[in-house]
């Protein structure tokens, strides 16, 4: 465009300083399209120049115009000299023409691939997604339900490509007002500009062919104007200020976020069982229950009138607090089940870490410990009812592996008072399942193997009850007395046996007094029979009048065999072990001087028929082979060892208990001279353990303290080691394979033992 307004800017002139009033000519025009202003300055530029040609169309003010570019030819009258200079123009054009088509053709890089046709028109199709592709796909989180790693299904596939922050200023603030201020200064200064350059140009065109008339008069209104130009330019102008009709300027804001998907969960759960109970009352069925409402009255009676009158105090208060308990008790009941669940499911939220540990935990510094192990401590059983009471004896129950039951007395001959038998869980380590009281102490109890729910107790005073766990009543079901018989001094151990030719309930008991006692339950009564009197041997002495008089031995623990059974071992006061036999009550089978001080515990190995084990206040722990009158091991603890327990794992892992807090664990397989961990368990060095006991199933331990409290303890690999899998070979397991491991270390001590 600008060089096709040069070109006619040149032909004007030439045009009006060759043409002469006798000249005729030949004006030729081509159109253009160009903008109407364009247009316009060109049509008044040509009609100045050539006044007697006049644009035909009229001049349109907006849009695209058609611009006339007129050529002017010479007549024939017109000399070589012009002719030639045409011609020469001419030359000029062409020229021009030709490099115009010389910038179209193509430039290639020197690297470009030649492709043919072919390969030119096929066709590579590619999909686009939704997904990122650079979105990860195997993102995995732990699940604590499951114990493992789970796959993430949903990853999110929203990919940024540009973020900025910024900030919303109000239009009513001072910034807010600077800001507008600053815009229209701009925007009104670039508009003011382009308007006066526009009008300058105009100007200076109009004014050109007066210029060549008028000469230098014209410069100075030209600079003049120029300086106002500059002038309007430099000062801006201010905006008027618009008024707002609203005075209150709303301005609407909004925000775009990823909303998260929403997901509905939702359980269906199965709905309590229903039963409908009908029952049809008639007349006999109404006499038969006044009938009994009677004779229970009459036997009330009777028992009132047995009674002294200060046992008859007693007795109203008891059935004013029964009456009144069994009204509490009748509203109690109907939750009590619900209540239990509510109960466990809240200790398993607070015991949770140590429910963990229980299951999950193992200590992975055993490796580097050298064959040594540790016990971690889990939970602490304890009640306020058993405050300053002994734990006197711990048994777990042979159905249920997390419920086991604890004894409550006292072991000082001047502080005797009360007992409590309490029935913990592992899945309420905060509340007793079960909890009777007794008004003697209790020394020892024993469950029954075939039927769980039964409990039977040593008291202090040298009763026997057996406990039904099936009636909540915080009596015994069945009890000794001095008219039906009784043992005259404490009972230290009691054991179920198998039942009678008559299926009756059969246990053994033994007492200080020197008797070992058959307890039989015939007709809901206990019938007891004296198995075997302990005599202390070498102690008969002869009367003034003849009579032969013998010292009674004091027995403080016994245990049955395991497949023998008329077999068993007491242990005395005096440090003697006896064995006996059930089918003699004169004499013993064996007597083994066993140890300098009161015999705590005897119990068989439940692997190896031969082996028992024994522990004393004379600090030591002994094993024997009832064979041998002689120990097989002697191990020295430094106190005095309240109890022992064999490991039902393992015939050579054995647990022993101090009075001076402390836990000891052997493995003879490992260690024949000493234990593998020697533990202190209780907080306070007062404290005293007295009972150990080995979980049948678990991992663990429990222990009992003179303070009333258990705490359940879990074994760490190294006490507790199986033997290891060999290259092509099945690990052996079994009852023949332990009593292979400890004959092995028997027959080391016993070759020793002949060689000397």
């Amino acid at each position: 465009m600008c060089r096709s307004l040069v070109w006619i800017f040149c032909a004007g002139k030439l045009g009006r300083r060759e043409r002469s009033d006798k000249d005729e000519g030949l004006w030729n025009c081509c159109f253009l399209c160009l903008p109407g202003t364009v247009f316009s300055i060109c049509c008044h530029l040509l009609h100045a120049t050539l006044p007697q040609i006049s644009p035909s169309s009229p001049v349109p003010t907006s849009g695209l115009s058609l611009a006339v570019i007129f050529s002017y030819k010479r007549s024939v009258s017109v000399g070589r000299g012009t002719r030639k200079r045409d011609e020469d123009s001419g030359t000029e054009v062409a020229e021009g023409a030709d490099e115009w088509a010389q910038s179209k053709a193509t430039v290639r890089p020197p690297d470009q691939l030649e492709l043919t046709d072919a390969e030119l028109k096929e066709e590579f199709t590619r999909i686009l997604t939704a997904n990122n592709p650079h979105a990860p796909q195997n993102i995995v989180r732990y699940s604590f339900k499951e114990g493992t790693y789970k796959l993430i299904g949903f990853v999110d596939q929203l990919a940024v490509h540009f973020s900025q922050v910024g900030n919303l200023i109000p239009k009513d603030s001072d910034e807010g007002r600077r800001q507008r201020y600053r815009n229209n200064l701009v925007t009104g200064s670039e508009e003011s500009a382009k308007l006066v350059i526009s009008e300058a140009e105009v100007v200076e065109e109009e004014d050109e062919p007066k210029e060549a008339e008028a000469g230098s008069q014209t410069d100075v209104p030209a600079a003049e104007a120029a300086e106002k130009v500059a002038e309007e330019l430099m000062t801006p102008k201010q905006p008027k200020e618009r008024k707002l009709t609203n005075k209150f300027n709303f301005s609407e804001r909004a925000s775009q976020t990823f909303n998260n998907p929403l997901r509905d969960r939702e359980c269906q759960m199965e709905p309590p069982p229903r039963t409908n109970f009908s029952a049809t009352a008639n007349q006999w069925e109404i006499y038969d229950a006044y009938v009994e409402e009677l004779e229970k009255q009459e036997k009330t009676k009777e028992k009132e009138k047995a009674k002294t009158p200060v046992a008859k105090k007693m007795g109203k208060m008891a059935m004013r607090k029964m009456t009144s308990m069994e009204s509490q008790s009748d509203d109690i009941t109907k939750v009590t089940q619900a209540a239990k669940i509510v109960e466990r499911m809240v200790n398993q939220n607070t015991y949770d870490d140590v429910a963990q540990d229980f299951k999950y935990y193992e200590d992975a510094a055993d490796e580097y410990r050298d064959q040594e192990g540790t016990l971690l401590p889990l939970w602490k059983f304890q009640n306020d009812k058993a405050k300053r009471l002994a734990v006197t004896a711990l048994c777990w129950n042979p159905k249920y592996n997390d419920l086991f039951a604890v004894g409550h007395g006292s072991y000082d001959f001047m502080k005797q008072s009360r007992g409590m038998l309490l029935l913990y869980s592992m899945k309420n380590p905060s509340f007793p399942e079960y909890i009777f009281s007794s008004e003697s102490g209790i020394m020892c109890l024993d469950m029954h193997m075939d039927h769980p729910y039964l409990v039977v107790v040593g008291h202090y005073d040298g009763n026997v009850a057996i406990y039904n766990l099936k009636k909540p009543h915080s009596q015994p079901s069945f009890r000794s007395s001095a008219k039906s018989g009784k043992h005259t001094d404490p009972v230290w151990q009691v054991k179920w046996q198998k039942d009678d030719m008559d299926n009756n309930l059969n246990f053994f008991s033994v007492s200080s007094d020197g008797r070992i006692v058959s307890w039989t339950l015939v007709k809901s009564e206990l019938v007891h029979t004296d198995v075997i009197k302990l005599k202390v041997e070498g102690s008969t002495t002869e009367s003034l009048e003849g009579l032969q008089l013998y010292t009674v031995g004091c027995g403080t623990a016994f245990d049955f065999h395991k497949e023998i059974d008329y077999m068993f071992l007491v242990g005395t006061e005096e440090g003697k072990i006896y064995k006996c036999s059930k089918s003699y009550s004169s004499q013993f089978l064996d007597t083994y001087d066993a140890h300098n001080m009161a015999v705590d515990a005897v119990s068989w190995n439940p692997y190896h028929t031969k082996v028992f084990m024994s522990c004393s206040s004379d600090w030591t722990v002994k094993i024997w082979d009832h064979t041998i009158k002689t120990p097989m091991f002697i191990y020295d603890l430094n106190s005095a060892v309240g109890d022992v327990a064999w490991a039902p794992y393992s015939s050579t892992v054995f647990a022993a208990v101090t009075t001076n807090g402390k836990t000891h664990v052997f493995d003879l397989s490992i260690n024949k001279y000493e234990a593998i961990c020697n533990q202190p368990v209780v907080a306070k060095k007062k404290n005293k353990i007295t009972h150990v006991q080995f979980n049948p199933i678990h991992p663990i331990i429990i222990v009992g303290d003179d303070r009333g409290h258990v705490t359940c303890l879990k074994l760490s690999p190294n006490l507790r080691k199986m033997p290891k899998e060999k290259k092509g070979q099945e690990v052996q397991k079994g009852p023949a394979v332990e009593i292979a491991k400890l004959d092995k270390l028997l027959n080391l001590v016993r070759e020793v033992k002949t060689k000397i």
